[in-house]
Protein backbone atom coordinates (compact mmCIF):
# COMPACT_ATOMS: atom_id res chain seq x y z
CA UNK A 1 0.00 0.00 0.00
CA UNK A 2 1.28 3.72 -0.63
CA UNK A 3 0.28 4.18 2.91
CA UNK A 4 4.13 1.90 3.62
CA UNK A 5 5.85 4.86 1.62
CA UNK A 6 5.16 7.25 3.75
CA UNK A 7 5.39 5.57 7.03
CA UNK A 8 9.27 3.98 5.40
CA UNK A 9 9.65 8.33 4.91
CA UNK A 10 8.84 8.78 8.60
CA UNK A 11 10.89 5.85 9.93
CA UNK A 12 14.40 7.13 8.18
CA UNK A 13 13.83 10.49 9.78
CA UNK A 14 14.65 8.44 13.08
CA UNK A 15 11.99 10.74 15.42
CA UNK A 16 12.74 11.03 19.13
CA UNK A 17 10.08 12.80 20.65
CA UNK A 18 6.09 13.24 19.32
CA UNK A 19 7.09 16.44 18.44
CA UNK A 20 9.99 15.72 15.54
CA UNK A 21 7.78 13.25 14.65
CA UNK A 22 5.09 15.06 13.71
CA UNK A 23 7.13 17.93 12.37
CA UNK A 24 8.32 14.72 9.65
CA UNK A 25 5.09 14.34 8.72
CA UNK A 26 4.12 17.13 7.87
CA UNK A 27 7.00 17.74 5.83
CA UNK A 28 6.00 14.24 4.06
CA UNK A 29 2.57 16.13 4.01
CA UNK A 30 4.75 18.84 1.92
CA UNK A 31 6.68 17.07 -0.59
CA UNK A 32 3.76 14.58 -1.45
CA UNK A 33 1.60 18.57 -2.72
CA UNK A 34 4.64 19.47 -4.19
CA UNK A 35 4.60 16.45 -6.59
CA UNK A 36 0.58 17.02 -6.60
CA UNK A 37 0.92 20.68 -7.57
CA UNK A 38 3.76 19.98 -9.73
CA UNK A 39 1.69 17.21 -11.71
CA UNK A 40 -1.20 19.91 -12.21
CA UNK A 41 1.60 22.12 -14.06
CA UNK A 42 1.46 24.59 -10.80
CA UNK A 43 5.11 25.61 -11.60
CA UNK A 44 4.19 26.50 -14.95
CA UNK A 45 2.93 29.82 -13.67
CA UNK A 46 4.26 29.59 -9.94
CA UNK A 47 7.64 29.35 -8.04
CA UNK A 48 8.12 27.98 -4.66
CA UNK A 49 9.55 30.06 -1.68
CA UNK A 50 10.06 30.85 1.17
CA UNK A 51 11.12 28.80 5.03
CA UNK A 52 9.77 25.21 3.50
CA UNK A 53 11.58 25.76 0.41
CA UNK A 54 14.92 26.22 1.80
CA UNK A 55 14.18 23.10 4.04
CA UNK A 56 13.19 20.66 1.13
CA UNK A 57 15.45 21.98 -1.36
CA UNK A 58 18.67 23.43 0.50
CA UNK A 59 18.03 21.16 3.31
CA UNK A 60 18.44 23.71 5.87
CA UNK A 61 17.95 22.46 9.45
CA UNK A 62 15.06 23.42 10.81
CA UNK A 63 11.20 21.86 9.76
CA UNK A 64 8.23 24.05 8.88
CA UNK A 65 4.81 24.60 8.57
CA UNK A 66 3.30 26.26 5.15
CA UNK A 67 4.49 26.41 1.62
CA UNK A 68 4.67 29.95 -0.22
CA UNK A 69 4.78 30.64 -3.72
CA UNK A 70 5.02 33.44 -5.82
CA UNK A 71 3.89 33.76 -9.16
CA UNK A 72 6.09 34.61 -11.63
CA UNK A 73 3.89 37.56 -13.21
CA UNK A 74 1.01 39.40 -10.99
CA UNK A 75 -2.80 38.14 -11.78
CA UNK A 76 -5.99 39.34 -10.85
CA UNK A 77 -7.43 35.94 -11.87
CA UNK A 78 -5.22 33.19 -10.20
CA UNK A 79 -7.60 30.50 -8.45
CA UNK A 80 -6.33 27.79 -6.23
CA UNK A 81 -9.24 25.83 -7.15
CA UNK A 82 -8.12 23.33 -9.63
CA UNK A 83 -4.97 23.08 -8.25
CA UNK A 84 -6.98 21.90 -4.62
CA UNK A 85 -9.00 19.24 -6.48
CA UNK A 86 -5.27 18.06 -7.35
CA UNK A 87 -4.41 17.82 -4.02
CA UNK A 88 -7.00 16.10 -2.69
CA UNK A 89 -6.94 13.69 -5.44
CA UNK A 90 -3.48 13.02 -4.68
CA UNK A 91 -3.57 12.63 -0.89
CA UNK A 92 -6.45 10.05 -1.75
CA UNK A 93 -3.90 8.07 -3.34
CA UNK A 94 -2.41 7.36 -0.03
CA UNK A 95 -5.03 6.78 2.07
CA UNK A 96 -5.40 9.86 3.49
CA UNK A 97 -8.62 12.18 3.39
CA UNK A 98 -7.11 15.72 3.45
CA UNK A 99 -9.50 18.91 2.56
CA UNK A 100 -7.93 21.02 0.63
CA UNK A 101 -9.85 24.74 1.63
CA UNK A 102 -9.62 27.89 -0.25
CA UNK A 103 -9.67 30.75 2.39
CA UNK A 104 -8.73 33.48 -0.31
CA UNK A 105 -9.99 36.67 0.05
CA UNK A 106 -11.00 38.33 -3.65
CA UNK A 107 -9.45 41.57 -1.97
CA UNK A 108 -5.75 40.32 -0.85
CA UNK A 109 -3.38 39.82 -3.21
CA UNK A 110 -2.12 36.79 -0.93
CA UNK A 111 -4.23 34.04 -1.54
CA UNK A 112 -4.67 31.27 0.88
CA UNK A 113 -5.45 27.84 0.89
CA UNK A 114 -5.28 24.71 4.08
CA UNK A 115 -4.94 21.45 3.35
CA UNK A 116 -6.52 19.73 6.48
CA UNK A 117 -6.38 15.76 7.32
CA UNK A 118 -8.02 14.16 10.41
CA UNK A 119 -7.34 10.45 9.01
CA UNK A 120 -3.67 10.35 9.53
CA UNK A 121 -4.02 8.79 13.21
CA UNK A 122 -6.32 5.75 11.66
CA UNK A 123 -3.94 4.99 9.25
CA UNK A 124 -0.07 5.49 10.00
CA UNK A 125 1.50 3.68 12.58
CA UNK A 126 4.24 6.17 14.64
CA UNK A 127 6.96 5.60 16.92
CA UNK A 128 5.76 8.06 19.43
CA UNK A 129 1.70 8.06 18.89
CA UNK A 130 0.58 11.58 18.67
CA UNK A 131 -2.78 10.51 20.89
CA UNK A 132 -6.59 9.65 20.32
CA UNK A 133 -6.72 8.97 16.37
CA UNK A 134 -10.11 10.64 16.59
CA UNK A 135 -8.39 13.30 18.03
CA UNK A 136 -5.06 14.49 15.59
CA UNK A 137 -5.56 17.14 13.15
CA UNK A 138 -2.82 17.82 10.66
CA UNK A 139 -2.61 21.30 8.92
CA UNK A 140 -0.85 22.90 6.48
CA UNK A 141 -1.43 26.79 5.02
CA UNK A 142 -0.87 27.47 1.37
CA UNK A 143 0.32 31.25 0.76
CA UNK A 144 1.08 32.50 -3.03
CA UNK A 145 1.60 36.17 -3.54
CA UNK A 146 -0.27 37.11 -6.82
CA UNK A 147 0.75 40.57 -7.04
CA UNK A 148 4.80 39.82 -6.16
CA UNK A 149 7.58 42.52 -6.26
CA UNK A 150 9.43 42.63 -9.29
CA UNK A 151 13.17 41.63 -9.64
CA UNK A 152 12.76 37.82 -8.23
CA UNK A 153 15.22 35.25 -10.13
CA UNK A 154 14.36 31.37 -10.49
CA UNK A 155 15.78 28.09 -10.73
CA UNK A 156 14.39 24.53 -11.70
CA UNK A 157 14.88 21.77 -8.98
CA UNK A 158 14.17 18.34 -9.38
CA UNK A 159 12.66 16.49 -5.87
CA UNK A 160 12.84 13.14 -5.64
CA UNK A 161 9.64 11.96 -2.96
CA UNK A 162 7.40 10.58 -3.44
CA UNK A 163 8.75 9.89 -7.08
CA UNK A 164 11.10 12.06 -9.05
CA UNK A 165 9.33 15.30 -10.42
CA UNK A 166 10.86 18.88 -10.99
CA UNK A 167 9.72 22.23 -9.51
CA UNK A 168 10.52 25.70 -9.71
CA UNK A 169 11.91 27.83 -7.29
CA UNK A 170 13.03 31.59 -6.32
CA UNK A 171 16.93 31.28 -6.30
CA UNK A 172 18.72 32.12 -3.41
CA UNK A 173 19.38 35.48 -3.71
CA UNK A 174 16.35 36.12 -4.65
CA UNK A 175 15.13 33.95 -1.24
CA UNK A 176 17.28 35.86 0.73
CA UNK A 177 15.83 38.92 0.16
CA UNK A 178 12.38 37.72 0.59
CA UNK A 179 13.76 37.15 3.69
CA UNK A 180 16.01 40.24 4.93
CA UNK A 181 12.27 42.05 3.43
CA UNK A 182 10.61 39.78 6.68
CA UNK A 183 13.34 40.40 8.80
CA UNK A 184 12.40 43.77 8.59
CA UNK A 185 9.45 44.66 8.24
CA UNK A 186 7.34 41.71 10.13
CA UNK A 187 5.24 43.67 12.84
CA UNK A 188 6.12 40.93 15.05
CA UNK A 189 9.24 38.08 16.15
CA UNK A 190 9.36 35.24 14.62
CA UNK A 191 12.30 33.31 15.64
CA UNK A 192 12.52 31.13 12.34
CA UNK A 193 13.26 34.19 11.04
CA UNK A 194 16.50 34.63 12.02
CA UNK A 195 17.45 31.16 12.26
CA UNK A 196 17.08 30.94 8.63
CA UNK A 197 19.46 34.57 8.37
CA UNK A 198 22.39 33.05 10.25
CA UNK A 199 22.11 29.69 7.64
CA UNK A 200 22.29 32.53 4.77
CA UNK A 201 25.16 34.25 6.00
CA UNK A 202 26.83 30.84 6.65
CA UNK A 203 26.46 30.68 2.73
CA UNK A 204 27.44 33.86 2.04
CA UNK A 205 25.02 34.18 0.22
CA UNK A 206 24.21 38.34 -1.07
CA UNK A 207 20.61 39.38 -1.42
CA UNK A 208 18.99 40.29 -4.70
CA UNK A 209 19.09 44.00 -3.90
CA UNK A 210 16.18 44.81 -6.99
CA UNK A 211 13.85 42.50 -5.44
CA UNK A 212 14.35 43.67 -2.21
CA UNK A 213 13.92 47.14 -2.62
CA UNK A 214 10.95 46.73 -4.81
CA UNK A 215 9.61 44.91 -1.75
CA UNK A 216 10.28 47.33 0.96
CA UNK A 217 8.18 49.84 -2.04
CA UNK A 218 5.83 47.87 -2.15
CA UNK A 219 4.28 47.78 1.14
CA UNK A 220 5.67 47.98 5.11
CA UNK A 221 7.45 50.90 6.90
CA UNK A 222 9.47 52.35 3.53
CA UNK A 223 6.19 51.62 1.52
CA UNK A 224 6.32 54.08 -1.15
CA UNK A 225 10.18 55.09 -0.62
CA UNK A 226 13.02 55.28 -3.39
CA UNK A 227 15.45 54.24 -1.04
CA UNK A 228 19.18 53.25 -1.92
CA UNK A 229 18.80 49.59 -1.13
CA UNK A 230 22.82 48.38 -0.37
CA UNK A 231 24.85 46.11 1.72
CA UNK A 232 25.41 49.50 4.07
CA UNK A 233 21.94 49.98 4.17
CA UNK A 234 21.07 46.69 5.13
CA UNK A 235 24.04 46.35 7.88
CA UNK A 236 22.49 49.17 9.31
CA UNK A 237 18.94 48.63 9.05
CA UNK A 238 19.34 45.45 10.20
CA UNK A 239 21.74 47.02 13.22
CA UNK A 240 18.95 48.49 14.24
CA UNK A 241 16.36 46.02 14.00
CA UNK A 242 18.55 43.61 16.06
CA UNK A 243 18.61 45.82 18.91
CA UNK A 244 14.94 45.88 19.42
CA UNK A 245 14.46 42.05 19.32
CA UNK A 246 13.00 40.22 22.44
CA UNK A 247 15.35 37.16 21.83
CA UNK A 248 13.94 34.92 24.38
CA UNK A 249 10.63 35.43 22.41
CA UNK A 250 12.56 34.60 19.11
CA UNK A 251 13.58 31.02 20.82
CA UNK A 252 10.73 30.24 21.87
CA UNK A 253 9.28 30.65 17.95
CA UNK A 254 11.99 28.89 16.72
CA UNK A 255 12.87 25.63 19.01
CA UNK A 256 9.38 24.45 18.00
CA UNK A 257 10.84 23.39 14.99
CA UNK A 258 14.07 22.43 15.52
CA UNK A 259 15.73 18.83 17.06
CA UNK A 260 17.50 18.40 19.56
CA UNK A 261 20.83 19.54 18.43
CA UNK A 262 19.66 22.28 16.80
CA UNK A 263 18.02 23.99 19.74
CA UNK A 264 21.11 23.54 21.40
CA UNK A 265 22.58 25.92 18.75
CA UNK A 266 20.06 28.61 19.55
CA UNK A 267 21.37 29.07 23.03
CA UNK A 268 23.79 31.78 22.02
CA UNK A 269 21.18 33.72 20.45
CA UNK A 270 21.04 37.79 21.74
CA UNK A 271 22.03 41.12 20.46
CA UNK A 272 26.02 40.11 20.21
CA UNK A 273 25.19 37.22 18.48
CA UNK A 274 23.44 38.52 15.99
CA UNK A 275 25.64 41.68 15.88
CA UNK A 276 28.43 39.51 15.18
CA UNK A 277 26.92 37.66 12.54
CA UNK A 278 25.78 40.86 10.21
CA UNK A 279 29.09 41.92 10.77
CA UNK A 280 30.36 38.65 9.31
CA UNK A 281 27.51 39.21 6.40
CA UNK A 282 29.32 42.94 6.07
CA UNK A 283 32.08 41.35 5.26
CA UNK A 284 31.16 39.45 1.86
CA UNK A 285 28.72 41.95 0.79
CA UNK A 286 29.09 43.49 -2.10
Amino acid sequence: MKIKIIEDRLKAYAPTSQRDELNALKEIIQEIALCALARAHFFKEAAFQGGSCLRIIHSLQRFSEDLDFILFQPSKSFAWGPYLAALEMEFALYGLDFQAIDRSKADHAVKLAFLKDTSFGRVLLFKHPQGPSDKQTIQIKLEIDTNPPVGSTFQNHFLDFPYAFSIVAQDLPSLFASKCYALLCRPYTKGRDWFDFVWYVSQKVSPNYIHLKEALFQIGPWQGKDLMVSGTWLVDTLQDKIAAIDWEVAKMDAENFLRARERESIAVWGSDFFLATVKKMSSYLV
